[in-house]
């Protein structure tokens, strides 16, 4: 295994141990004999990958965290997998049938940036913890935050700050090309608010659909030459 995915899995093993904390101080989880934990997340779609990452890192974390007995507090873990599909719609749905008719405590997810925002309000009206692993737009805990979600990654402005400084030189033109969702656009919108001296001569933002960049790319080349 490589070392970016020893990290990653060890981040997705301290997002299980977070959760086990967040839920020491639960009141349904001391009202019953488990606890049971909703795992919202792409296992299909375009972010299946990441989504098969955050689930074998959830496991890997509760099984190290309870010494493999998978209990809390003589309380055992169940934990509830709802695939979104990488769609907000789906994955809102699943939350409030997971918060709703699983009874769960907490939920964990989602992959998608798209996908986490349609999930806030519901933690929301649930009054019910939200653990955000991996979705990374700012918005999240940002404009569109409530007191029930928290997450354990980055926001996506830690990207593109790091981006901006190594750029960010006088007389350099700039074009982004990002993803027409949250993710992509916060990005962009972060990047460009560090920007203090480059010039930002164009945005182009494409469908997470798109499989021929031929026109994107052209306004792009377009606007770096004039």
């Amino acid at each position: 295994m490589s070392a970016s995915n020893r990290a990653r899995r060890a981040a997705l093993a301290a997002v299980a141990t977070t959760a086990l904390s967040l839920l020491s101080g639960s009141v349904l989880a001391q009202a019953k004999g488990e606890i049971r934990i909703a795992h919202v997340y792409s296992r299909t779609g375009p972010l299946e990958a990441y989504g098969k990452q955050t689930q074998t890192g959830l496991m890997m974390g509760l099984d190290y965290a309870t010494g493999g007995t998978m209990t809390v507090a003589g309380k055992k873990l169940v934990v509830i997998e709802k695939d979104d599909q990488g769609k907000p719609d789906v994955g809102k749905s699943l939350l409030a049938a997971a918060y709703g008719d699983d009874k769960a405590d907490i939920a964990v997810g989602p992959s998608s940036s798209g996908v986490a925002l349609a999930l806030l309000p519901v933690a929301e009206e649930y009054k019910k913890i939200l653990l955000v692993e991996p979705a990374v737009a700012d918005s999240i805990t940002g404009d569109k935050w409530n007191k029930y979600v928290f997450r354990t990654g980055r926001n996506s402005s830690q990207d593109a700050i790091s981006n901006a400084v190594a750029l960010d030189k006088a007389g350099v033109n700039i074009a982004t090309l990002a993803q027409d969702y949250a993710f992509g656009r916060d990005g962009v919108k972060a990047f460009k608010d560090a920007i203090k001296h480059a010039k930002i001569v164009h945005e182009e933002y494409l469908p997470t659909s798109t499989t021929d960049f031929t026109a994107g790319a052209q306004h792009i080349i377009d606007a770096l030459k004039d």
